[in-house]
């Protein structure tokens, strides 16, 4: 799956054009380095998403075309630093 279309579908970011346009603007890494929005997502793939002065970290624990609302945050997991 694009990484673009994971960051919309977990619920990450809530919008598949604001996840491209973060993804531009080299506002997410995967696996410490900057990626497209094309990118492949895999599993136990570690992403960084930077939120202003903020960055939220996590791990890949499962890749779903379409989830509910309340089953999207079980397709990562948090990794506190």
């Amino acid at each position: 799956m694009r990484l673009d279309k994971y960051l919309k579908v977990s619920r990450i970011i809530k919008r598949r054009t604001v996840a491209n346009d973060a993804c531009d603007n080299a506002h997410v890494e995967v696996n410490g380095k900057v990626c497209k929005a094309s990118y492949d997502v895999k599993l136990g793939d570690v992403i960084s998403v930077t939120f202003g002065e903020k960055t939220l970290k996590f791990k890949v624990v499962d890749i779903k075309e379409h989830t509910a609302k309340a089953d999207a945050s079980s397709m990562y997991e948090i990794i506190n630093d």
